[in-house]
């Protein structure tokens, strides 16, 4: 028994773009035949001739920071956020809520938080610091998909950065276990080194988080990995010199993985302008060649997936007025507009739209372990985003679904825009009670 059929002239299936029909059962996908296949009485959606299905995205990187900091973001305003963006599962990253997630207790708290509130899947990374080496096992049974860490000062007194020791001891124990750690990579000395007195200057802030602060705790990380016969995952790459460690970890058969985010690949440090700290990240936004060679990484398989690193603040922490950006919270908000920005490079570089879907959907769910999510195949839930890929449109933070209307993209044209997006078979409606599930690490 079918309860509703799409049918798609455009849908990205088995890495192409191809026309089917795919029959749903019960939130799960029960079947993916020709375009004109006959599913009896079954009911009947047609995309439009300008429209493409895809698969619901896998977004492995948001901060959502509840409970504690839910001015900041909360999981309503985060997950339909995210709902807008065509994103149908988010995992939450451990820091900026209050209490980390260090220890099951905590995630009990975070899950207690977020129930009810979530229009789609959440799920949950937990967090590696001094002195909770103990904590990572029953992290791990209590459903985390792994473990974040930092190896300089995270900008969070609660959650504090491993030293060379501490990062060896979370990676053994982790390796007893198979699980996964994920590590912002800078390395904290080679920051200090450049350290400068802020200001409203973009190039100076730039300066101030180099790219051989990057390489050196890539290859920090990938070695220690390698040592302990450990997992590891570099998350936000931005930088030609970190894209080389890993290849080269890779190629010695490290069990390393990495990511990189949409402002990394999409906006350029020569355009921000001065004491716009909107545009403030860490690792920053870097120019033009340090995104082109993200591009071939993404393209030769170096770089496994594209998340977006959603790391929202008030707008006071922006320090919007000021323009410091030595004293701004440093964070992109733009869950919602993922894709679109992606695409809209994509497009220009000549990449097809069933690869960037790949990055931002199979390769991420694969990231985290999912088996029934990221692709349209039979047995998978029926999570789908209706994309029209050559409609533009202007981004306005006021009707964006993240709760501080603060992001970099203001007043960019964009390429590319989330009509629809479907959870378990029917379209989502973010007005509707939320129905999205909690999960735990398959």
């Amino acid at each position: 028994m079918v309860d509703v059929v799409l049918r798609a002239a455009r849908a990205v299936v088995d890495g192409r773009e191809q026309a089917v029909s795919v029959g749903v059962s019960q939130g799960r996908i029960v079947g993916v035949e020709a375009f004109d296949h006959d599913w009896s009485s079954a009911r009947e959606v047609v995309l439009a001739d300008d429209e493409v299905l895809l698969p619901g995205l896998v977004d492995t990187h948001v901060h959502v920071n509840e409970p504690g900091r839910t001015e900041w973001e909360g999981f309503a305003s985060a997950t339909r956020a995210a709902a807008a963006g065509g994103i149908t599962t988010i995992l939450d990253m451990p820091l900026n809520s209050t209490p980390a997630t260090l220890n099951p207790e905590a995630l009990t708290l975070k899950k207690a938080a977020a129930q009810g509130k979530c229009v789609i899947d959440v799920g949950f990374w937990g967090g590696a610091v001094p002195g909770n080496a103990d904590q990572l096992e029953p992290l791990h049974d209590a459903g985390v998909f792994g473990v974040k860490c930092f190896l300089l000062d995270s900008g969070i007194e609660e959650f504090q950065p491993l030293d060379a020791l501490g990062l060896a001891d979370a990676l053994a124990e982790l390796a007893r276990f198979d699980g996964l750690l994920l590590a912002h990579a800078e390395d904290s000395e080679e920051i200090h080194a450049h350290a400068n007195d802020g200001g409203r200057s973009f190039a100076d802030f730039v300066d101030s988080r180099p790219p051989s602060a990057e390489a050196l705790a890539v290859r920090t990380v990938a070695e220690a990995a390698a040592h302990a016969g450990a997992r590891a995952h570099v998350v936000h790459l931005s930088s030609a010199a970190g894209l080389a460690e890993i290849k080269a970890a890779k190629a010695v058969g490290t069990r390393i993985t990495v990511e990189t985010c949409p402002h990394y690949l999409t906006l350029d440090a020569a355009q921000v302008p001065d004491g716009d700290t909107a545009f403030k990240c860490c690792p920053p936004i870097r120019d033009r060649a340090e995104q082109d060679a993200l591009w071939r990484g993404l393209l030769d398989g170096t770089i496994d997936c594209v998340v977006s690193d959603h790391s929202p603040c008030t707008a006071e922490l922006k320090r919007l007025e000021e323009g410091d950006f030595g004293t701004a919270w440093g964070g992109i908000a733009s869950v919602q507009l993922g894709l679109p920005a992606v695409w809209t490079a994509a497009r220009e570089r000549g990449v097809p739209l069933e690869t960037v879907v790949g990055w931002m959907s199979s390769a991420t769910a694969d990231l985290a372990g999912f088996t029934d999510r990221g692709r349209i195949a039979v047995g998978n839930v029926a999570d789908f985003a209706v994309f029209a890929p050559e409609e533009s449109w202007m981004v306005d933070a006021e009707t964006l679904q993240h709760k501080n209307k603060v992001t970099p993209y203001q007043g960019r044209t964009l390429t590319g825009a989330v009509r629809a997006t479907w959870r378990r078979g029917a379209v989502l409606d973010l007005d509707a009670e939320p129905a999205g599930e909690l999960l735990t690490r398959p």
